[in-house]
């Protein structure tokens, strides 16, 4: 679903120069990759039973949700550390909608689209890392 091209450094350099020039998250290629996740979420998720309305559907729609929006926050704040927290806010929801996926083929519910969507979900991650590295911040003793 999502297109990855260039080696993880190259990532790195990317997400590096990119942050630096950016106006707007959307400029963020790591957050785009997460948007094209969550509307592939919504689509996998509308399948499914019914009585997972208020359930599954809705968690797995708030993490994918959650990992956009989080970049999005982190994109704008002013030290490396705000954007670090959020990065890392934005990788914990990722790994919450890894869990929901295997939930979801564990459960038998339609599976159609599951490796794909797993295989976007660990891109966004290796973009993500690679975009937290470059705002981690630094430990320093007094």
């Amino acid at each position: 679903m999502i297109q990855e091209s260039g080696s993880s450094q190259r990532q790195s350099q990317r997400c590096t120069s990119t942050i630096r020039r950016t106006e707007r998250f959307e400029d963020l290629e790591v957050w785009r990759k997460a948007h094209a996740l969550v509307l592939a979420i919504y689509t996998v998720t509308a399948v499914f039973p019914v009585e997972e309305r208020f359930g599954l559907v809705s968690q797995m729609r708030r993490a994918a949700v959650s990992v956009a929006s989080n970049i999005a926050e982190g994109a704008k704040k002013r030290t490396a550390r705000d954007q670090f927290n959020f990065y890392n806010i934005a990788q914990g929801s990722l790994e919450e909608l890894r869990y929901y996926l295997i939930l979801t083929r564990d459960l038998g519910y339609p599976s159609e689209g599951l490796d794909a969507l797993n295989s976007d979900l660990d891109r966004v991650g290796r973009m993500l890392h690679a975009l937290a590295n470059t705002r981690r911040p630094v430990n320093r003793k007094p």
